[in-house]
């Protein structure tokens, strides 16, 4: 595994993709910055992070076989590999918040952004970029909900060492995509979901707040939500959110 070391850096995931345009870089290919100018998240969210107290790092991942419609796995399997590691830190409240958030309690320590290369009906690769809160104090006003590991424990954590062990998992959980083992995957998934079977009011893509409670994902990966009538609706990542 190649591992890549930049002080500074616009967002890892850009500069990988620029590695992958311009040679023929190998699988497993490691960018880690120690601050990141514009560092991305979810639905074009900025990554607020530290200089050099926090991971911000991407790793390319290249498939052979992985259908467009299943890309979805590669979500599940990351925010997998990332609560198996950091249960072992947080044992208490670790969560997967819907698509890949990783959560302690209500307050956001890791997110996840996977950007895909398509060739035709396949994933040819996948760029998945990390960004999790380790030894930082501080966060912006406006960023209520966000934690780290240090706040949450205490004490300083070394990042080499946690960063060694996030990579060896999250290559450990790609087996399951390659054997395409993907009811085991969604099962183990599920099982950690935030709020899952728990009442909770959520706001829709037309800002209308509705309750309603998680009951797990479909077979395209949309959040299903029992209603207050009992019926069962299917939301996508920017169709709905926690009030």
């Amino acid at each position: 595994m190649k591992i890549v070391k930049l002080n500074a850096i616009d967002s890892t995931n850009s500069y990988l993709k620029n590695l992958v345009r311009q040679t023929n870089i190998e699988n497993g290919t490691v960018v880690i910055a120690e601050f990141q100018t514009e560092g991305r998240g979810q639905n074009d969210n900025k990554w607020i992070s530290d200089k050099g107290k926090n991971l911000t790092f991407s790793v390319l991942v290249k498939f052979e076989g992985l259908r467009v419609e299943e890309q979805f796995y590669l979500n599940y399997v990351v925010s997998i590999a990332l609560y198996n590691v950091l249960k072992n830190y947080i044992p208490e409240k670790l969560t997967v918040k819907w698509p890949n958030d990783i959560m302690s309690g209500n307050q956001k320590v890791c997110g996840i952004l996977i950007e895909s290369t398509i060739n035709k009906s396949n994933v040819k690769n996948a760029i998945i970029g990390v960004g999790l809160n380790v030894n930082q104090d501080v966060f912006p006003d406006n960023v209520v909900k966000a934690t780290s590991l240090k706040r949450i424990l205490n004490t300083f954590i070394d990042k080499d060492e946690l960063l060694e062990k996030i990579l060896i998992e999250i290559q450990y959980q790609l087996i399951s995509i390659k054997k395409q083992e993907f009811k085991k995957i969604k099962k183990e998934y599920e099982a950690i979901l935030y709020k899952m079977e728990v009442p909770s009011m959520f706001v829709d893509s037309n800002e209308s707040q509705f309750l309603g409670k998680i009951i797990g994902t479909s077979s395209i990966g949309n959040l299903r939500v029992e209603l207050e009538n009992e019926t069962v609706k299917e939301f996508g990542v920017k169709e709905i959110k926690f009030a």
